[in-house]
């Protein structure tokens, strides 16, 4: 008979913790503190939480040389900005007596520490400040009461305690340095691998919408697929990098898995077929909602669904179901492949780790499992494993359950609908403006318009196409953002400040694919954000967009 055990009361363990913690969150409201904080602050966990820290501890009003606050509130202040640990150097703070003892404030000495708790979406949710009282030591080299063995201890001690202050205090700094460099650097490989990544995709592309024998199709077929290869490395490492950077932008929202699911499946489907793999999903498992970024979450599930289905054996078999654990919902895929040996388990999630399977014919990097393993822990979850040699291997990610929001509940039940026929339309007559330095860049759209019977009107420089866009007043201006002499952000804001081309819809294509910068300029008022290598068909899709839109306006029009 198997005994319940009891949950941890995690509470409990924190407030009797030895070491003396307090508990801060962004507006350095006290909101947690351990027993032994308050006994050596002679504070009671009533009169503090709630309160502000540095309301509840101000410097010494009688010690106009007092710097404990101000040294504190920077450490603080570096905590929040920079996301990262700082250890301040040994201080003197006092502490207000209870007036039961006769009030006044007390002379300590503090060695304390500040470290950041960041939330799911990368952003500050807490901070941890800790502190250990070496007023005594700091009392008896001031008193000099110590005999000349100890002071020789006590001085070696205290220049150890400085060093490693300082130690700390650069090692952060370099820290920050390098965390900005790193962000810079991959901003820029980005550009430069995306752009010509760009030419390449962007002309085989219109190449194989045109009528080619078919030994041309299949080396066009190579083309693509090495090109597309290149371009999902690119974007893994750069989401790596992200994450570990903190810097990785997640929606999290609830999320129905049964759609996700689906979506997957069908997408995974084909590759199953062409290698007689038997795919198997009861998605009525996976009715559930769950806290996640939706995109994140099916990136996920594709790539333990690629895996599972390329690393399988001939007329293998992939089941994917889930269930519901400790509140949270597990979604497993489970085949019927080589299994993984034990021993190489702990190297499965290090980045170009493909024990051993570069070797064979399967195409991969061995970044697609270190990246999904850090998606799940971004998004609060967790992906694990098992796996049986010469049996197979089970793999699931954890959310946590959330409820269903109410809108979507009462979407549960309704008939899909019919998506409308997608007819292609040409000899559209627009007039579009792109700007842009590139030449191999404007070629390329410029081969994309012809497919529409569009005139281009380009321009590489900045100022030039701010003066052709007031001139012509094209129907949509095309904008990349890294130009000569003067950034696209700054180009866009000055069309939007002209009233000629205030209204005239931006569409941005660039190789600069971060995140934050794509929602930014959307919220900016873009009317769509196109990354390097650019997708012809997407390009070409909003053209008849716009087209359509144009055609709408002149009919109404009087």
């Amino acid at each position: 008979m198997t005994t319940a055990v009891r949950p941890p009361d995690f509470k409990s363990l924190f407030e009797s913790a030895p070491g003396s913690f307090l508990v801060l969150d962004p507006d350095l409201v006290i909101v947690a503190v351990s027993d032994a904080y308050l006994r050596a602050t002679m504070t009671s966990r009533e009169e503090i939480l709630g309160r502000g820290l540095f309301e509840v501890f101000p410097d010494n009003p009688d010690d106009p040389e007092a710097t404990g606050e101000g040294n504190l509130r920077a450490s603080l202040d570096r905590v929040s900005r920079d996301r990262v640990p700082d250890t301040m150097a040994v201080q003197q703070y006092d502490i207000r007596r209870p007036e039961a003892e006769g009030g006044g404030f007390e002379v300590r000495h503090w060695s304390p520490l500040n470290s950041p708790v960041l939330g799911p979406d990368g952003e500050l949710a807490y901070i941890t400040h800790r502190v250990t009282d070496v007023t005594e030591f700091v009392q008896l080299k001031q008193q000099d009461q110590l005999t000349t063995s100890l002071r020789q201890d006590n001085a070696r001690m205290e220049a150890e305690i400085l060093q490693r202050s300082r130690e700390l205090q650069e090692a952060n700094r370099r820290l920050r340095a390098a965390d900005l460099a790193k962000s810079e650097y991959l901003s820029r490989m980005s550009h430069e691998l995306r752009t010509p990544l760009n030419a390449i995709l962007g002309f085989a592309q219109l190449l194989e919408m045109d009528e080619l024998r078919e030994d041309q199709q299949e080396s066009l077929g190579y083309i693509l697929s090495a090109a597309r290869h290149l371009l999902a490395l690119i974007n893994e490492v750069l989401d790596i990098a992200a994450i570990e950077a903190g810097r990785l932008t997640l929606s999290l929202e609830p999320v129905w898995v049964a759609d996700v699911v689906s979506e997957t499946v069908s997408l995974i489907r084909p590759l199953a077929d062409q290698q007689g793999i038997l795919l198997v999903s009861p998605a009525r498992t996976c009715d559930a909602h769950v806290l996640g970024d939706r995109q994140r979450l099916k990136q996920v599930l594709l790539n333990l669904l690629s895996n599972a289905v390329k690393y399988n054996r001939p007329a293998g078999s992939v089941h994917l179901t889930c269930e519901h654990v400790n509140g949270r919902l597990r979604v497993k895929v489970a085949d019927t492949g080589p299994g993984i040996p034990a021993e190489a388990l702990e190297r499965l999630f290090v980045p170009f780790e493909r024990l051993g399977s570069e070797h064979g014919t399967v195409e991969g990097t061995g970044l697609g499992l270190p990246l999904s393993k850090r998606l799940a822990d971004a998004m609060g979850g967790s992906l694990e494993l098992e796996s049986i040699p010469q049996q197979g291997s089970t793999f699931w990610v954890e959310l946590p359950l959330i409820e269903a929001p109410a809108e979507a509940a009462a979407d549960l039940g309704a008939e899909p609908q019919p998506e409308p026929e997608q007819v292609e339309q040409t000899g559209h007559d627009l007039s579009v403006l792109y700007i842009e330095d590139n030449v191999s860049n404007l070629q390329l759209v410029e081969r994309v318009m012809q497919r529409r019977g569009i005139a281009l009107i380009s321009a590489m420089r900045p100022q030039l196409g701010l003066d052709l866009a007031g001139e012509h007043q094209p129907d949509l201006i095309l904008l990349d953002l890294h130009l000569p002499d003067m950034p696209g952000q700054e180009v866009f804001r000055r069309l939007r400040a002209n009233a000629k081309t205030a209204e005239i819809p931006v569409v941005v294509l660039s190789a600069d694919a971060r995140p934050n910068l794509i929602s930014r300029m959307l919220d900016d008022g873009v009317r769509a954000f196109l990354t390097k290598p650019l997708d012809v068909k997407q390009l070409l899709e909003l053209i008849d967009a716009v087209a359509d839109e144009r055609a709408r306006r002149m009919e109404i029009a009087p």
